[in-house]
């Protein structure tokens, strides 16, 4: 199995277990692009939103902290840092991490709207399966990251920041304007 597959899958079976675990506290947020959407969609106050991308960026440091202390030397390279493939330009790198995150989000809102007909029994099974599309999918393009945190805890560990922007304007780009789409469209 590629490393691509095995990323995306591995990503998506950690998002998706994650998501169902704590779900019921607080909605299980740990993508500040998702925060942001819901900030949008006015799911979560303004105030919570800020706060729980305080703590998805500290639990990231601390995450890309202890993988590190437990990596040995010789195998940590760049320790998971997000970055931009071989002759992708940032704008592509932008517009891939919106892409990917824009999916993702929809497929958030659509699979735990209770309104819907047929409610979805499991939506984090659905929201794995986003990840793991998404980060198969944009991986040679930008390491897939679809999370601002999930790249912010490994550039703190290592100290690399190239292109950066990246994947905190990309993601949240992509999840505010899947809410608006979601909120005012479908």
């Amino acid at each position: 199995m590629g490393t691509v597959v095995q990323v995306g899958l591995g990503m998506g079976f950690v998002v998706a277990t994650m998501a169902w675990a704590l779900g019921d506290f607080g909605g299980g947020h740990i993508n500040p692009a998702v925060s942001m959407a819901m900030v949008v969609r006015r799911s979560i106050t303004i105030f919570r939103g800020v706060m729980y991308i305080i703590a998805q960026s500290i639990g990231a440091i601390a995450g890309a902290g202890f993988v590190y202390a437990v990596t040995p030397s010789n195998k940590r390279e760049t320790l998971a840092v997000t970055n931009l493939g071989p002759e992708v330009e940032a704008w592509q790198g932008f517009l891939v991490e919106l892409w990917a995150t824009f999916v993702l989000v929809v497929t958030i809102l659509g699979s735990t709207n209770a309104n819907r007909k047929g409610r979805v029994y499991m939506p984090t099974i659905f929201i794995g399966f986003a990840v793991t599309l998404g980060i198969m999918s944009a991986f040679n393009h930008t390491g897939g990251s679809l999370n601002p945190a999930r790249s912010f805890g490994p550039a703190v560990v290592m100290n690399l920041w190239d292109n950066h922007w990246v994947y905190w304007l990309g993601p949240i780009a992509g999840g505010v304007l899947a809410a608006l789409i979601y909120e005012y469209v479908l």
